[in-house]
């Protein structure tokens, strides 16, 4: 089957679609209008669909002629930003504070035209397909909650392999594939330190307890942290975001805040910034004669690509698309991606994808800017990507 040129039959549909999602993108979990948009796109198709109970989610299962052969799962994510668009494109966002931002339209058109292609040759696949179209992913754990919900066992016997795929808007060349085997994107965790003290005039501070000093210190031990409790080929980096205390220059406030990010790329240095980061804020609140409330709260894992399964992804572009498409990622990405919930229980793969309309893509706005802007004529490959992904696992292809 040439799954690239029916792929490319399709592109207008497959544009259109996307760009009738750009433009009214919708956030977080609850994504009604998008949730219709991708049934009425799947409409006519031999699938087993149905939608999530909490969340606006979209499983459809496509039954091959094997029986109980293996299950292959492809994912595409759904939702958008609370970003203002600034593209200029003539199909910009209708909705202010409301932005495609991140590409999640051109996963979700992708998605959909893996599934006609898929469906149109479904007398060849020995198995089943799961096409797991998800909201949520922004930082709402869309992926867990259709994991909670059955997803991984849709097609009524678990899920054998998953792939997914993302575009970028800057970064890699327009119509390249990336990906690396192992770590491909960093674990993410929240850090929330509350540093609490007693309120005072500024000119008196012996006579308060100023939290604002200890809270500086906590920012600046929490690096130091960093570079002095793990190794630098196991990297760990901390952000700290937030910072508020205080109403004016002469008041000593009565607490201090400030919250961080965190990302590591190992379950073991994820484990170990937990147990380290927690009482290194509480002991020096103490040391300052405070209390500090400190949350540490884990987000999503690392994404793992099983090397199996990267090469898989490699030998299948090359042979789809020509050598000359696809790059291997010397490092990991420092993103962080609710895939990975998939891939901490089932072997596959998470590859990138080049959109960029810039001829030097490091000079293109990138993902979650206002300006970034994704060249969709890749929509077509992407789709012939997951299709053949999936049909030659089924037929029986390995790496």
């Amino acid at each position: 089957m040439d799954l690239r040129q029916d792929a490319h039959a399709m592109s207008d549909d497959l544009v259109a679609l996307r760009r009738a999602l750009h433009q009214v993108p919708e956030l977080g979990l609850d994504l009604p209008r998008t949730q219709e948009t991708v049934l009425q796109a799947l409409d006519g198709l031999p699938l087993e669909i149905s939608t999530g109970t909490g969340l606006s989610s979209v499983t459809a299962v496509l039954r091959g002629q094997g029986g109980d052969g293996d299950v292959v799962l492809l994912r595409g994510d759904m939702d958008a930003l609370p970003v203002t668009e600034n593209t200029g494109a003539a199909f910009s966002s209708r909705h202010e504070g409301r932005m495609h931002a991140c590409g999640h339209d051109l996963h979700t058109a992708g998605l959909v035209g893996a599934a006609r292609l898929l469906s149109a040759h479904r007398d060849r696949l020995a198995g089943d397909v799961v096409f797991m179209f998800q909201p949520g992913e922004e930082g709402h754990d869309g992926a867990g909650h259709m994991i909670a919900e059955g997803v991984l066992d849709a097609a009524g016997r678990p899920v054998a392999e998953a792939y997914g795929l993302h575009v970028v808007s800057a970064m890699i060349p327009r119509g390249r594939f990336v990906s690396r085997p192992g770590p491909i994107m960093a674990a993410a965790d929240g850090l929330f330190v509350r540093v609490l003290g007693a309120g005072g005039h500024g000119s008196r501070p012996h006579v308060a307890l100023d939290p604002v000093p200890a809270a500086c210190e906590m920012v600046t031990a929490l690096q130091t942290m960093v570079t002095r409790r793990f190794s630098v080929f196991d990297p760990v980096v901390v952000t700290v975001g937030t910072f508020h205390a205080g109403t004016q220059r002469n008041i000593i406030p009565p607490e201090a805040r400030f919250e961080a990010t965190i990302r590591s790329f190992s379950k073991e240095a994820r484990e170990r910034v937990a147990e380290l980061a927690v009482p290194l804020c509480r002991d020096i609140a103490a040391a300052h004669g405070l209390e500090a409330e400190v949350i540490y709260s884990p987000e999503y894992p690392v994404t793992v690509n099983d090397p199996g399964g990267h090469e898989f992804v490699a030998e299948t572009v090359r042979e789809v698309f020509g050598e000359e498409r696809f790059t291997e990622a010397p490092d990991p990405v420092t993103g962080s991606e609710d895939f990975s919930r998939v891939l901490d229980r089932v072997p596959g793969a998470f590859v990138f994808l080049g959109a960029t309309f810039a001829d030097d893509p490091d000079s293109a706005p990138y993902n979650h800017s206002p300006e970034a802007s994704f060249d969709d004529s890749v929509v077509a490959d992407g789709a012939a990507l997951l299709a053949s992904l999936a049909a030659r696992r089924l037929s029986g292809a390995t790496a």
